[in-house]
């Protein structure tokens, strides 16, 4: 596996990837391949472009195939900026249980760790995705809420776990 940062010349294969997440595991996510499938190469390559507090990282297979995807962004608002979000973690099914996601968030995560002022990572996951809650929790990740009915899929809502990873805490702040 090579595991690395997605640049805009991943696009096409990160908008196939992305859209086959979203008619896969539909629930998961907070967008939908209807609304995805319209867009551009050009939108997918500026979505994608990484920047310092902006970025994918992808998981390919020895054929070159992108197989796993999750994405990072760091808030920029001044009274939020020591925190950052998970978005989007997908793995193809054939590349489940193979410890391909946790790859994925040891990347992502030691690459935020390097991002100066940052203290916290957020994400949120589908309460019943026990799969996805055990990979977190083993990365260090900790449940602080629940919302109810954050999602709303063909007529079912799904709640979602709020997860948070402690980087570091400010003291001076306390």
């Amino acid at each position: 596996m090579n595991i690395r940062i997605l640049k805009e010349s991943d696009a096409h294969l990160y908008q196939e990837v992305r859209l086959n997440a979203l008619k896969i595991n539909p629930e998961a996510f907070g967008s939908t391949y209807e609304r995805e499938v319209g867009f551009s190469l050009e939108t997918v390559k500026e979505r994608i472009k990484p920047i310092r507090d902006k970025y994918i990282v992808g998981a390919f297979d020895n054929r070159k195939s992108l197989v796993g995807i999750v994405a990072f962004i760091r808030e920029n608002n001044l009274k939020t900026r020591h925190k950052g979000n998970v978005f989007g973690m997908y793995i193809a099914p054939g590349n489940r249980g193979q410890g391909l996601g946790k790859s994925l968030m040891n990347e992502l995560i030691s690459r935020a760790k390097n991002s100066d002022g940052l203290e916290q990572i957020n994400l949120t996951v589908v309460s019943d995705n026990h799969s996805a809650k055990k990979l977190y929790k083993s990365l260090g990740f900790e449940v602080y809420g629940t919302e109810r009915n954050a999602l709303k899929y063909n007529g079912h809502y799904f709640d979602e776990d709020l997860m948070v990873l402690t980087l570091a805490v400010d003291q001076s702040c306390l």
